[in-house]
């Protein structure tokens, strides 16, 4: 099988590079600087193992690559909130043998949130979700760095909304191939809900930096039992820390370039490199959704996704808000919630 990386950046980019490294055939979808970089100089991918420089074939848009072929495989890697330009722009082209790529080829969904399998369905007919647990940082343009080891991260792919299937089985072992540990399950989105309530601290690590003090992770845990809240009203149920802890296991240790810390997520990321988006609004955002839709009070969430979006509107330095200021925003937050729900008592 070809995969196609659509966003060969932090994710996509070590995913690409680790699949080309063990004999696969693939092709970058890149934009901007980090298209031109990798061009003209190749995609550098630097892991515990040392850096490799992939000269592999990349594009801006898929008219460049003609044709598809009918063992194509679209790896989707952008961002949430650039899903739906991304699906119109590939669902459309041509296969070999006959069809669309939205009506013939499987397409994996690795983002963070849940949101991405439901844009996608709704234009492919073979979608996968993927629950993505690869410590990677895309910060530099054609640069990209995963610090787990032996193993480079953990993916759980499973055919959305359920089940598996022998395209799943196929994907699946050639990851494993590549240094990437890919358990195919049957309920690939139990294993994202969870991912998602581990993500409702990307919003509080991109304005105040790394969590590493009490009062930025108590914070964190605030927004967490927020949404374990929100998710048990919908009947969603997500798998636990625990779990996802044995599923990992000793299989993968996170082992830092030159000594360095650990680099932040992908939302500090996005702040750092200016791209005015963030995914805020399906991760914070998706269980605000939730809560007003089942009627449960989400002011943590709701203040970490609105001070979130406007640090990428305005194109605020990553890590820059001191979490004293941030309590103060999430403390009014709650204020606001407390005297709407007094309201809304009185008015019964």
């Amino acid at each position: 099988m070809r995969y196609i990386i659509i966003g060969a950046g932090a994710i996509g980019g070590t995913v690409g590079g680790r699949l080309a490294e063990s004999g696969h055939d693939v092709v970058l979808v890149a934009r901007g600087a980090h298209y031109e970089a990798v061009r003209e100089s190749g995609l550098r991918v630097k892991t515990p193992d040392g850096t490799v420089t992939h000269r592999l074939p990349v594009v801006q848009a898929p008219a460049e690559l003609g044709e598809l072929r009918a063992d194509d495989v679209l790896f989707l890697a952008v961002k949430t909130q650039d899903c739906a330009a991304a699906l119109d722009a590939w669902s459309g082209r041509p296969v070999a043998g006959g069809g669309t790529a939205g009506e013939v080829l499987p397409l994996v969904c690795a983002q963070n949130g849940v949101e991405s399998e439901r844009i996608a369905l709704r234009r492919f007919r073979r979608v996968y979700g993927m629950c993505v647990w690869l410590p990677a940082t895309h910060v530099e343009p054609g640069s990209v760095s995963a610090a787990g080891a032996p193993y480079t991260g953990i993916l759980h792919l499973g055919r959305y909304p359920r089940g598996t299937d022998d395209t799943a089985r196929l994907i699946s072992a050639d990851l494993e191939k590549s240094r990437l540990l890919s358990p195919v399950v049957a309920d690939v989105m139990r294993w994202k809900y969870g991912k998602l309530l581990a993500n409702l601290a990307n919003s509080i690590e991109a304005v105040t930096g790394v969590l590493s003090g009490n009062e930025a992770i108590a914070l964190y845990r605030r927004a967490r039992v927020e949404g374990e809240a929100v998710l048990a009203a919908a009947g969603i149920e997500a798998v636990s820390e625990q779990e996802q802890k044995e599923a990992r296991g000793d299989r993968i240790r996170f082992e830092p370039f030159d000594g360095a810390e650990r680099g932040a997520g992908s939302s500090w990321q996005s702040l750092s490199r200016g791209t005015g988006t963030i995914e805020a609004d399906y991760l914070n955002g998706e269980i605000a959704l939730l809560g007003r839709l089942h009627g449960v009070p989400t002011p943590v969430n709701d203040a970490l996704q609105g001070v979130a979006n406007a640090f990428a509107r305005e194109r605020r330095d990553a890590g820059s808000m001191p979490v004293t200021e941030l309590l103060g925003l999430v403390a009014r937050a709650e204020e606001r919630a407390a005297a709407e729900e007094r309201a809304g008592e009185r008015s019964s």
